[in-house]
């Protein structure tokens, strides 16, 4: 179902490194405009699925899929269908509801600034930082996607390298698992493999105590061969961690980093956020009108 005006194809133009990158790793060769436009129709044509026809979006779902169009469609249509399904983690998205706010003032979820050594963005979890008493699963995932969908709606580079993310599980405790059930790990990792235009590189998980690998291995249930085999648990301090896995051009000082405070990057996120009220707004329109 077509249902916004097409993007301009040059709005987000790739540097020579990330145009060979993509015709080598990607596929996106000199037939991408071919299948860009076979997808555009495709939505268009779709009677109940409402989801953008601009250029980016619709190379995005294509490079994850390495310009598979059949492929690109089917992750096109779970993306919204997962919209419709999880009213918890995606309806009423308004940044200012008080329990999304505690989320985004804690940095629940933090992609750093600039990206590393390939092109990757690095993306810290600190999932156990909120009060599981106090704070719902869907509150932490709806403010987790919330970030990722601003970050990613413009973000060239990741939607070629793709993304790293770290898993800071300081402060862990028994009814921060009790919260992830194997019904939210299923969804959790069905987003991540089956839906989000992004190709996820790797799963660190730091300052993790041995009982997580109880909960991680739930995750590992549902993965695929290849995404387990970028999972990694790792057993030594977040100084050794960070020290080979992630330049310190780009980590908060609390991390090793000389990228400035912790709480400078939480503060950037909340008002980026706050400042894409709109935005988030105008993407409720897409999902599956008919799951």
């Amino acid at each position: 179902m077509m249902n916004s005006d097409m993007g301009d194809a040059n709005c987000y133009p790739l540097t020579d490194e990330q145009q060979q990158y993509a015709a080598n790793v990607l596929n996106e060769r000199d037939d991408g405009p071919a299948k860009v436009q076979e997808m555009r129709e495709w939505i268009e044509k779709h009677d109940n699925l409402c989801a953008p026809i601009d250029d980016f979006t619709i190379r995005r779902f294509l490079r994850v899929c390495k310009f598979d169009v059949a492929r690109a469609k089917e992750k096109m249509y779970n993306y919204y269908a997962q919209r419709t399904i999880l009213p918890e983690w995606f309806a009423n998205r308004d940044p200012m509801i008080p329990e999304l706010q505690d989320m985004f003032k804690m940095g629940i979820f933090l992609p750093l600034q600039g990206v590393d050594d390939q092109g990757r963005i690095v993306v810290i979890l600190r999932v156990c930082i909120h009060n599981p008493a106090q704070h719902s699963i869907s509150s932490v995932l709806k403010a987790s996607l919330m970030i990722l969908d601003v970050a990613l709606k413009d973000h060239v580079s990741a939607s070629i390298y793709g993304i790293s993310a770290i898993f800071d599980m300081t402060g862990v405790t028994l009814d921060h698992g009790l919260q992830m059930t194997p019904g939210v790990v299923q969804r959790l990792v069905h987003a991540w493999q089956g839906c989000y235009p992004l190709r996820i590189q790797s799963l660190d998980f730091i300052n993790a105590p041995v009982y997580v690998n109880f909960v991680l291995n739930i995750f590992k249930s549902f993965m695929t061969k290849k995404l387990k085999s970028r999972t990694v648990v790792h057993k030594g301090t977040s100084e050794e961690f960070f020290k080979t896995k992630v330049p310190q051009r780009i980590l908060p000082l609390e991390y090793g980093g000389t990228a400035g405070l912790l709480q400078d990057l939480i503060d950037y996120w909340k008002a980026k956020i706050e400042e894409n009220i709109s935005w988030l707004e105008s993407e409720a329109q897409y999902r599956l009108i008919s799951p």
